[in-house]
């Protein structure tokens, strides 16, 4: 048994996304208590969890997305990522947050594809 599945959250976690490297759309950001303390939470469109900011991530969206006013975020793509950081003195993994890749431009007009397997198929 996975002892994530014993204990069930209902933010986002390195092990949701695994090796996975999925490129989200920003739904909503809220300002909840987590504990004893207020924080930032991101949103995606379809996807049930939501993902707790820390200051880096905020600041890697802020980036990404060209300003600090998080209503300006709704509806911009960001990629999540895993990485090794270092938290009280252990190495753990934790959820970053990189540019996702550009697409060109279409040339001619765009025809309807199959919606491909990929990383939207990740269940968080």
């Amino acid at each position: 048994m996975n002892v994530n599945d014993a204990f069930p959250s209902k933010y986002l976690r390195a092990s949701d996304i695994g090796t996975g490297t999925p490129t989200v759309t920003i739904a909503n950001v809220t300002l909840e208590t987590v504990g004893e303390d207020s924080r930032l939470i991101v949103y995606f469109v379809g996807k049930d969890k939501g993902l707790i900011l820390n200051k880096t991530n905020a600041n890697a969206i802020t980036d990404i997305l060209g300003s600090s006013d998080t209503d300006h975020w709704l509806g911009g793509r960001i990629k999540l990522v895993t990485a090794k950081v270092d938290y009280q003195g252990k190495r753990v993994a934790a959820i970053r947050i990189e540019e996702p890749a550009q697409t060109a431009a279409p040339t001619r007009k765009p025809q309807p594809v199959e919606a491909a397997a990929g990383n939207d198929d990740i269940p968080f």
